[in-house]
Order: structure tokens, then C-alpha cells, then sequence
């Protein structure tokens, strides 16, 4: 146990700051460092942080009632990188003209494309009916938790 006034001499001899670690202590604990390296280590380290933590962001993908199968393929393949990379997709059918005599085709094409991503992505959301010109799905990757 030192005293304040030793704990300040020592501190300018050392040039350093005298920082109090634990004030609720009976007597309150101090420590001898360099404040501003502290600070900015503490920074440095959280812009580092900041730097490795992954923003998962919505992607979309736009299909058509009758999407030719290769159009099809690409379009998922698309989609299922986009859940490997660990991002939400969102999957929008926009229905044109005399397509929206037949909503069945393009919930048809919905449900087909929802199917093949089915072993890496769980449905978060879908649409019950056709809304304005539109059937939208989110899908979300599969954590393995």
C-alpha cells in the first residue's frame, strides 16, 4: 500500500499516468500507464472488431411465372451463393399482363425455386396471395448451431 502522494511522484518520475482501476475498493486501486496508448489500443481494437463481423444483407432475386429452365438454374445458383455467403433472399415473382389469369404457374415457379434451396435455407417469410403484380418469399440460411 503506497500513498497518493508517492503514487503521484512515481508517476511523473515514470511518465506516466496514474489511472484508479478500482475505485470501490477500500483502499481504491490505481495503476501506473500510458493513458492515451490505452485509449488507443482500445480502438484500434475495435475498429478491428468492426472490420470482422459480417453485415448479413438482403439480396433479391427476380423471376417470372414462366422463367425457361436454364434461366432458372442461373438464377439459383445465384440465390445459393448468396445463402453460403450468409446473406437473406429475397425472392420476388412479378407477374406481367395475362400472367395474372394464371397465379398458379407463377406459386408453381415459387415453390420450385423455395424447394431447391430447401437443404441450405429455411423460409422466413411468403406471401400468402399474389400482392399488387407480386409473390415475394424471404429465405435465410441454415445456421448450424
Amino acid at each position: 500500500m503506497v500513498s497518493l502522494a508517492q503514487a503521484k511522484e512515481s508517476a511523473e518520475a515514470a511518465q506516466l499516468d496514474l489511472v484508479e482501476v478500482a475505485p470501490l475498493a477500500r483502499p481504491p486501486v490505481v495503476k501506473l500507464m500510458d493513458w492515451g496508448k490505452h485509449r488507443y489500443e482500445l480502438q484500434r481494437k475495435k475498429r478491428e472488431d468492426r472490420k470482422k463481423q459480417h453485415k448479413t444483407e438482403v439480396k433479391e432475386i427476380q423471376l417470372r411465372p414462366r422463367t425457361d429452365d436454364h434461366d432458372f438454374e442461373t438464377k439459383l445458383r445465384k440465390g445459393r451463393k448468396f445463402l453460403e455467403d450468409g446473406n437473406v433472399v429475397r425472392i420476388v415473382l412479378r407477374f406481367r399482363g395475362r400472367e395474372l389469369r394464371r397465379p398458379e404457374v407463377g406459386l408453381a415457379t415459387l415453390q420450385r425455386m423455395i424447394e431447391a434451396m430447401s437443404d441450405i435455407a429455411r423460409v422466413e417469410h411468403q406471401s400468402k396471395g399474389i400482392e399488387g403484380r407480386r409473390l415475394v418469399a424471404i429465405v435465410e440460411p441454415i445456421t448450424a448451431a
